[in-house]
């Protein structure tokens, strides 16, 4: 039987987080533009916690850092990782709330970056609103943040995985 072992390093993990990225919120894009899905203020949460993930995986990539950079990327990258996760389990708790129970509906992004003071804009980004609540898009019974909080899990185990070979390939 041959046994076929291939050595991943903290590079691929790197280059993996930083394509899946883009892959994610190219199809976050899509489902904004072509299909016509508005994103509300927790999803544009959550896209700015894979943006800086992904980010985070090309400057890690470019850089290559040694043992100490790669615990400092891995710590900041699973941090954001968890974040994002959190903002998506409110909008799956949002989205669980009976339909008298969920909060009203709020104004358009642009709307609360214009008119709000920013400390105000940002806690309105954060805290969700009504649209939130709306499930707009199902795959596999799964709605967005559903998938969402999966894709977040992925890429905090993505980033610790780098810690494991840190020792061997640095």
């Amino acid at each position: 039987m041959l046994n076929f072992k291939l050595p991943l390093t903290p590079q691929h993990f790197r280059l993996g987080i930083f394509i899946g990225v883009i892959c994610l919120l190219g199809f976050g894009y899509y489902l904004e533009y072509i299909e016509g899905l508005e994103p509300c203020p927790l999803c544009i949460t959550q896209r700015f916690f894979l943006f800086i993930s992904g980010c985070l995986g090309l400057l890690a990539l470019l850089h290559n850092p040694a043992r100490v950079g790669t615990k400092i990327y891995t710590t900041i990258g699973s941090l954001m990782a968890i974040a994002g996760a959190g903002f998506a389990s409110r909008q799956l708790y949002l989205q669980s709330l009976p339909a008298d129970q969920a909060p009203a509906c709020g104004p358009s992004i642009d709307f609360i970056f214009q008119t709000f003071p920013l400390a105000d804009a940002l806690s309105i980004l954060l805290r969700g609103d009504g649209n939130c609540a709306e499930v707009a898009w199902r795959f596999l019974g799964l709605s967005i943040p559903g998938w969402t909080v999966i894709t977040f899990i992925c890429l905090a185990v993505a980033w610790l995985l780098q810690l494991r070979n840190v020792h061997t390939h640095n």
